[in-house]
C-alpha cells in the first residue's frame, strides 16, 4: 500500500474524549499537514461546537451517534457543515474518498463497526479503540491481510512495540512491509500499576470510586482509569497485541513500571531488548500514528535530561490482579472470548462507578461470564454483537446479587 502525501484529511471519531482532544492538539500543531474533515461525538454536542469553532473551516461533516443527544448547540455550526446522526451514518461517512486517515477513538465496543467499515473501504485507521480488536480481532485482521486498509496503533504500549519492531525491519499487520517475527522472543507491555499496585488484598476490599479514579500518572476518562486500577486495561492490551502482532500469549509479557517512561519493549531471541521511552503524553503516539511513517516536530512533552530519573520494573501480582491470567485464557481461546470479556468488563465498570459493585468483583464478573457463554470459534459480526449484548445482560445479574448498606458491600457470584 502506498503512502498518503501531506496534507492528510483526517476523520476524528470520538473527538470529545481525551484521545480526540489530544488528537486535535496534534492537528493544530501540524502546520496543515493534518486536516480534520470529520468529527464525531456520542452526545457532547456543546464540546463538538467549541472544537469546530477552534479548528476553523476545514470540517465538512459532523456526526452525533446518540440520536437523543441535545441538538440545540448544533445551531451554532456554520451552515456549510453537514450534520448527521447515528452509527449508520458514521459508517457511511468514514468510507468517503475525501478521507485519508480515520482516528478511531470511540470508547468501548461501539467503535468496532465504524472501524471495520473504514478498513473495508481501504482507509488507514489510527486505532485508539482497543475494544475493536479485543472484540473483533479476527474480523479486522482478516480485512487487513486481504490488503483492504491498514491499522496503526495509538495506544502508547502498542505504538512503542511497533516503533521498536520497525527499528529492526519487523512490524506486524500495521506496517506496509512484510517481515519475519522469528527474531522476536517476546514483547513486554509496561503498566503503571495504577493507584493500587502496593495495596494488599484486604485493602483492595475497601476501594472506593474516588480511590480508583486517582491515577498516579495518566489523566484519562473514567472507564479506562478504572481499567488501569484493575489492570484490565493491560489484559485488553495483551489481547489487542496478540491480534496486532500475530503473537501467542506465551510471547506477551507484562511488567509494572511505575514511572511510565518506558512505554513497552521488544525482547529478541539474542537477548537484546529495544524499548521506546518518552514522558507520558498521549500526543506522541497519536502524532506517530497520524504522521506514519514520518517523524516530525510536535507538541508532546520531551525528556528533561537535567533531572535524575529512576526506572523500576516489577512483576505483576496475579493473585491481587487476576486480569492478566484472564487475558492469556482469552488469547488462547480466540473466537467470541474477547467480545464476552470486553462487554462484561464494560458493564462491571459501570456498576462499580455507580457504587453497585465492589472493586474486587469487576474481574470476577468477567471470569464467570466468560466461562458460562456459548463459545463460537469463528464468529461473524452479527454473532459478536449478539454475544456482546448477552454478556452485558449476564453481568447485570451481579448487581442484583450485591447487598449493600450505606458503606459496605456483600454478595457472591451468581454462577
Amino acid at each position: 500500500m502506498g503512502e498518503f502525501p501531506f496534507p492528510r484529511h483526517i476523520a476524528v471519531l470520538g473527538s470529545s474524549g481525551s484521545i480526540g482532544q489530544n488528537a486535535l492538539d496534534v492537528i493544530a500543531e501540524s502546520e496543515e499537514r493534518l486536516v480534520p474533515v470529520l468529527l464525531s461525538v456520542h452526545r457532547q454536542t456543546d464540546v463538538l461546537v467549541k472544537q469546530i469553532q477552534q479548528i476553523g473551516k476545514s470540517v465538512r461533516w459532523v456526526v452525533v451517534t446518540d440520536e437523543a443527544a441535545d441538538r440545540s448547540p448544533l445551531a451554532q455550526l456554520p451552515p456549510d457543515i453537514e450534520v448527521f446522526f447515528g452509527h449508520e451514518a458514521l459508517c457511511e461517512l468514514v468510507c468517503r474518498p475525501e478521507i485519508d486517515f480515520v482516528l478511531s477513538a470511540i470508547v468501548g465496543s461501539a467503535g468496532l463497526i465504524s472501524t471495520l467499515a473504514a478498513l473495508e473501504s481501504g482507509k488507514t485507521v489510527a486505532l485508539a479503540n482497543k475494544e475493536s480488536l479485543v472484540m473483533g480481532g479476527q474480523l479486522l485482521t482478516d480485512v487487513v491481510k486481504q490488503g483492504n486498509g491498514r491499522l496503526i496503533p495509538v495506544d502508547s504500549e502498542h505504538s512503542a512495540i511497533m516503533q521498536a519492531l520497525r527499528s529492526t525491519r519487523a512490524g506486524g499487520l500495521c506496517p506496509p512491509t512484510s517481515f519475519d517475527m522469528q527474531a522476536v522472543a517476546k514483547i513486554i507491555l509496561t503498566a503503571s500499576g495504577g493507584p493500587f499496585r502496593t495495596w494488599s488484598l484486604d485493602e483492595l476490599a475497601n476501594v472506593t470510586v474516588e480511590d480508583a479514579l486517582a491515577h498516579p500518572t495518566w489523566k484519562m476518562g473514567k472507564k479506562i482509569t478504572i481499567d488501569s486500577a484493575t489492570l484490565m486495561n493491560k489484559a485488553l492490551e495483551m489481547i489487542e497485541a496478540s491480534w496486532l502482532f500475530d503473537l501467542p500469549g506465551s510471547k506477551i509479557d507484562v511488567v509494572i513500571h511505575p514511572q511510565s517512561l518506558i512505554h513497552s519493549m521488544v525482547e529478541f531471541v539474542d537477548g537484546s531488548i529495544i524499548a521506546q521511552m518518552s514522558p507520558p503524553d498521549m500526543r506522541l503516539p497519536i502524532q506517530w500514528a497520524l504522521y506514519y511513517p514520518h517523524r516530525l516536530p510536535g507538541p508532546a512533552l520531551k525528556m528533561d535530561w537535567q533531572r535524575v530519573y529512576t526506572l523500576e520494573f516489577h512483576p505483576p501480582d496475579h493473585e491481587r490482579f487476576p486480569a492478566i491470567p484472564l487475558a492469556l485464557e482469552v488469547i488462547a481461546s480466540g473466537g467470541t472470548a474477547g467480545a464476552v470479556v470486553n462487554a462484561a468488563n464494560e458493564s462491571a465498570v459501570s456498576a462499580f462507578l455507580a457504587s453497585q459493585l465492589p472493586f474486587q468483583e469487576i474481574v470476577k464478573v468477567c471470569e464467570s461470564v466468560l466461562r458460562h457463554h456459548d463459545f463460537e470459534p469463528h464468529p461473524t459480526l452479527s454473532q459478536l454483537l449478539a454475544v456482546d449484548h448477552w454478556a452485558r445482560r449476564e453481568a447485570e445479574k451481579w448487581r442484583a446479587t450485591v447487598k449493600r448498606d450505606s458503606n459496605q458491600y456483600s454478595g457472591k457470584s451468581i454462577f
